[in-house]
């Protein structure tokens, strides 16, 4: 019963690819099944503006002609340039937990990317940091997010056991939300609004947004910049994720924090009602009911709101401006029944921004690793 690896060539091998991870956790429940037109477009050179930047090659493993699992290898050279390396990454695996699988799996994408030249491979990642990363290794009775990746305990095991050990770790909190906006939060709002000439925007639909669409993304590159393997976002990855995102989303959950005197944006916080549950309905599938799912969710009272994205220029990072965030979200969180918020995944060495929840109940219920491994180039 051995291991068959194949390239991935056709537009139907790609569907059998995306589908795999949602029959692989269809008994799981605390995994969050991605919707498969969207994993599809990701993964398709044709559609993603990454592969303005990127390479990739997607495989399959099959055992008896039935598929035991999958991987994508990917080189983002931005990302190599910005950071003076020669990496590829992995990411969209999953497996069943047999260690010729993972062998084949790993294998094929080592090969690759030492025909590639790369000197190293490490994952899980996407082809950008809009893309899920990282492999969960705690927290496997925790319900998955949207944003982030859901795998079995035994993931871990098979990649430690092929020679990957840990990179870095991303850490996930649970932020309860308090009955009131804390006092020094008030306080400090108050004092940054005035020293720097502040000011924040709210909205109530997309043609409000639209004008701060392009501002919020250079404001998120430059935050992002020293964050593991990012790269900036082009110019047209902006555009593709603008025209995509801008109207999904819930406007009254969207801050923007603007200097006065150029309407620069100098923060901004986007967070969602919770989607796991109506991913969960969904299946992958937006027809016939996937959309009546995620649409009612949207414009729930959710009792679960996901921190989707934050960002703050790096010269007022530490400076206050997080309280103006809070200040103006939190109202609204208990206003709509909240009962706490799901970080997005942060990096276990970025203290600036773990500090920023010391004044508030916090859980810290998940960890994600980046996992890397040195490629021997065979002579």
């Amino acid at each position: 019963m051995s291991i068959e690896v194949k390239q991935v060539t056709t537009r139907k091998e790609l569907k059998e690819y995306v589908k795999f991870n949602i029959e692989l956790y269809k008994d799981c429940p605390y995994a969050v099944p991605e919707l498969i037109s969207e994993e599809m477009e990701t993964l398709d050179k044709e559609k993603n503006p990454a592969f303005e930047s990127c390479e990739a090659i997607n495989f399959l493993a099959y055992r008896d002609g039935k598929i035991v699992g999958r991987i994508t290898g990917m080189i983002n050279h931005s990302s190599n340039a910005v950071w003076k390396e020669k990496y590829a990454r992995f990411g969209f695996v999953d497996f069943i937990d047999d260690a010729e699988v993972a062998d084949a799996l790993f294998g094929a994408v080592e090969q690759w990317a030492k025909a590639k030249g790369m000197e190293a491979l490490h994952g899980p990642l996407g082809f950008t940091d809009m893309d899920n990363e990282g492999m969960l290794v705690e927290g496997f009775d925790q319900l998955g997010t949207m944003a982030t990746l859901y795998n079995y305990p035994y993931y871990p095991n098979h990649i430690e056991r092929l020679g990957y050990h840990k990179d870095q770790d991303w850490q996930e909190f649970k932020i309860y939300i308090p009955d009131a906006v804390p006092d020094k939060h008030l306080r400090i709002g108050e004092l940054v609004k005035k020293k720097y000439g502040l000011k924040v925007l709210k909205f109530k639909n997309a043609k409000e947004v639209m004008p701060y669409a392009q501002k919020i993304f250079d404001t998120l590159n430059a935050a992002f910049a020293p964050l593991y393997g990012f790269a900036p976002l082009t110019q047209k990855q902006i555009d593709y994720y603008v025209k995509k995102y801008i109207p999904m989303l819930r406007y009254e959950l969207v801050t923007v924090i603007i200097r006065e005197e150029d309407d620069a944006v100098v923060g901004f916080g986007i967070s969602l009602p919770n989607m796991s549950k109506a991913l969960q309905k969904a299946q992958g599938k937006m027809f016939p009911f996937g959309w009546f799912h995620l649409l009612k969710t949207l414009y729930s009272k959710p009792k679960v709101v996901d921190l989707y994205l934050t960002g703050v220029l790096p010269e007022y990072q530490n400076k206050g401006v997080n309280a103006l965030l809070f200040n103006d979200l939190i109202p609204i969180y208990k206003g709509l029944g909240v009962e706490y918020a799901e970080t997005n995944p942060e990096l276990e060495t970025n203290s600036a921004v773990q500090a920023q929840w010391d004044y508030f109940r916090k859980e810290h219920h998940k960890t994600r690793r980046a996992y890397i491994k040195q490629l021997t180039i065979d002579n």
